[in-house]
């Protein structure tokens, strides 16, 4: 009955009738590998219907019996690949970046599952919250060779966008339009205030920390006017990024203005020093190609 419904695609219907099986009887021994399948799949189903709640539910059912059953790598990447949709329907977009990433060099699963796997996770990276841990991921995908070389991750213009974003340059409109468009329905989801999406959140992030490199100071209109949005908005979230440790600076409310200043000397000599290697590395690559 659970596959006639999942056929017609009636998720919510085929996980109501997964979930009417009994697992708990006394009556008979049922093994931890058929339990740990159907969870599994009951998780599935309920991510395709947009239920994270539900999900999240049966995925700790899972993972307390994930340890059980080693041997069966399928079923264990089933779980992974699980838990990665989950953390990115909860928005938590940098766990599951880097859940998405270590899936993509997994050998125990097919080449194109690999590579729909490193595109998640350039998109989740993209949409995670703007800091020192998200720079550290970015880094980790832009020194990718798979990412500068399929040719699909430079048709969807992921390696354009995420070179922007790791070297630090603002994002234009146009940019964003295009990447927009190939997000799914919850990563354009509206946040609290019913205007502003993740995607939004994400780009202003980014494109005031790159304000952050090219200039020492900069009045509130002005960096309101950088972000597309107003005055009020943009003292908010600088004062947010500051207060978290993602930004570092102050703000001066009498004066209007933000004050950057600049990160420990050593890790942004050490930055610098690897992404000219990296380049070097390009160069070399490309002069032996020729």
């Amino acid at each position: 009955m659970a596959t006639i419904y999942e056929d017609q695609e009636e998720w919510s219907e085929a996980a109501k009738t997964l979930q009417g099986i009994p697992l708990d009887s006394g009556h008979r021994a049922i093994p931890n590998e058929y339990k740990l399948k159907l969870y599994i799949h009951i998780v599935r189903l309920l991510l395709e219907d947009e239920d994270a709640v539900g999900a999240e539910s049966y995925l700790n059912r899972a993972s307390l019996l994930i340890t059980t059953i080693p041997e069966n790598k399928r079923l264990q990447l089933e779980y992974k690949s699980s838990h990665a949709r989950l953390l990115d329907f909860k928005r938590q977009f940098l766990q599951s970046a880097l859940k998405y990433n270590d899936l993509s060099w997994d050998m125990n699963i097919g080449e194109s599952e690999r590579i729909d796997c490193l595109k998640q996770a350039i998109t989740c990276a993209v949409l995670a919250p703007a800091g020192p841990q998200r720079s550290r991921i970015l880094a980790t995908l832009y020194k990718d060779e798979r990412v500068r070389e399929h040719p699909e991750i430079r048709t969807l213009g992921l390696y354009s966008l995420l070179s922007k974003m790791y070297l630090g340059r603002v994002l234009r409109t146009s940019e964003v339009l295009d990447f927009s468009s190939t997000l799914r329905p919850h990563q354009l989801a509206k946040l609290g205030d019913g205007v502003t999406t993740v995607l939004d959140r994400a780009v202003m992030e980014h494109n005031l920390l790159s304000a952050s490199r090219l200039y020492n100071n900069i009045t509130f209109e002005e960096l309101g006017n950088l972000l597309g949005i107003k005055m009020e908005e943009a003292e908010v979230v600088a004062s947010k990024m500051i207060q978290q440790g993602r930004l570092v600076g102050s703000i001066d409310q009498i004066e209007g203005m933000v004050f950057f200043r600049e990160e420990k000397v050593l890790p942004t000599w050490d930055a610098q020093v690897a992404g000219l290697c990296h380049h070097v590395d390009g160069v070399v690559e490309s002069i032996s190609a020729k």
